[in-house]
């Protein structure tokens, strides 16, 4: 409301409220006062802390603006909501643009040192195609959206383009007769476990982002039809795209001349394109931003799941008017990549992303499995044959153990306290419903900064 020609903050009652008595604030059924309150640090019982965390998800909303006008007026009758905006073949860029940033100009080396020789490196980039497959089908079971699909769209169009003038470049060196490092492609194949699980971490690393859709579903067109749709055409032909490069790559260059490189690609374009070799780099950069596009987009949408149910701060499950996108989990997950990024190193960070990521991977699986005995009438859109899953488990342990088994580096330990430390966050403020009243505040501001509101509204 309005007093003095000053934009007032109200906090309004859950649906189905009563109206307020008149004379009072209060609202008879939620009891929670629409002005300045008082509230206790934390309260006596854990149910009654529960209960009055669920209470402060209401929703802290400006009524009128100093025109008298509201802030629906001025964005339209439509609720402030996810749109449903992407479809099928946007689904399936964002799959494949996601996936292919710059692992598949830079994880070739890293295979190629973990498994040692050529076939077996073409048989571990098949691998990790079809487990990413299995992966995403399994895990099914458990500024503008418009504008970002559009530049994933294109970005999608560039990094295809690289890889498929690599692929034919790769071939007509095939048919001109260089065929070396083909004639004995097993030559020199590692026996190691842990070994290979690291070449599997570089594999999967330019794989990344193959569940990028499922965090989209509230956004995506007939989910039910379009998210299987577009993981069975994105995952494969991405994978057909990645054995192509490859043998572009080893049909130029030798096994020795990828494991020194520090960017293939480049390289490759060095070696090939002469004065037109400067096309690689830009195609690496365009690729690497339409995948890091694609990475905010989604993941994104993971924080702002976590912002609603609670797990996270409740403003990260705001929208902002007008343009229906969650900005504040989208700048928080910036921040987030920003951080990770510290290190510098690459293989570190393959290794600590990959194995973290695993980790929840094989959790996630195990939960479904679990699922599937304890509620097996449970109502499934998606449903998929038990050995899936537990191929996917399988290998999450294998990916999650071997490398520790076989080089227990910094990294690993890094990755477990980061993980156990977010008990430190989750107990006390998630579970036991502590709050501080300056969060409110904090809130508050950044709903003004930014012009944001909670979905529904």
């Amino acid at each position: 409301m309005e007093e003095g020609g000053v934009l007032q903050y109200v906090t309004l009652p859950r649906a189905g409220c009563a109206p307020q008595t008149a004379g009072n604030n209060r609202c008879p059924l939620c009891v929670q006062r629409t002005g300045k309150k008082k509230r206790p640090f934390v309260a006596d019982t854990r149910e009654n802390r529960v209960e009055e965390r669920d209470q402060r998800r209401h929703s802290l909303l400006p009524l009128n603006q100093s025109d008298g006008t509201t802030m629906d007026d001025k964005a339209g009758s439509d609720k402030v909501e996810l749109k449903r905006d992407v479809g099928l073949w946007s689904g399936i860029a964002l799959i494949m643009g996601t996936m292919i940033g710059s692992g598949i100009f830079i994880s070739p080396k890293g295979m190629l040192e973990g498994s040692g020789s050529v076939g077996m490196t073409l048989i571990l980039w098949l691998l990790c195609g079809l487990l990413v497959t299995m992966g995403i089908i399994a895990f099914v079971n458990c500024a503008s959206v418009k504008a970002a699909t559009i530049v994933q769209n294109v970005t999608t169009f560039t990094k295809l383009l690289a890889l498929a003038i690599i692929s034919f470049g790769g071939i007509v060196k095939l048919i001109q007769g260089n065929t070396e490092n083909f004639e004995d492609g097993f030559a020199g194949t590692t026996s190691e476990a842990g070994t290979v699980a690291i070449a599997f971490y570089n594999g999967l690393w330019a794989f990344d982002g193959w569940n990028s859709l499922n965090f989209i579903t509230e956004e995506l067109k007939d989910p039910t039809k379009n998210l299987p749709r577009a993981i069975m055409i994105g995952i494969p032909l991405t994978t057909l795209a990645y054995v192509l490069a490859n043998i572009g790559y080893l049909a130029v260059m030798t096994k020795e001349e990828i494991m020194i490189s520090h960017a293939v690609a480049v390289t490759w374009g060095d070696r090939m394109l002469g004065v037109m070799s400067w096309l690689i780099p830009c195609f690496v950069v365009a690729s690497t931003f339409g995948s890091s596009n694609g990475c905010l987009f989604a993941s994104g949408r993971l924080t702002f799941s976590a912002g609603r149910e609670g797990h996270f701060p409740k403003v990260l499950s705001f929208l902002r008017i007008g343009a229906n996108t969650p900005v504040p989990a989208v700048m928080f997950t910036t921040l987030l990549s920003l951080c990770l990024i510290i290190p510098g190193d690459l293989s570190t960070l393959i290794d600590f992303f990959s194995f973290a990521s695993w980790l929840f991977y094989g959790l996630t699986t195990a939960s479904l499995l679990i699922l599937r005995v304890t509620e097996p009438k449970m109502h499934r859109p998606y449903k998929v044959p038990i050995p899936v899953p537990v191929i996917v488990l399988l290998a999450s342990i294998y990916l999650v153990i071997a490398p520790i088994v076989q080089n227990p580096g910094v990294q690993f330990v890094y990755a477990v306290i980061f993980i156990l430390a977010g008990l430190v966050v989750y107990i006390p403020f998630i579970y036991n419903g502590i709050h501080f009243k300056f969060v409110d505040t904090v809130t508050i501001f950044i709903q003004k900064l930014l012009q944001l509101a909670p979905p529904g509204q």
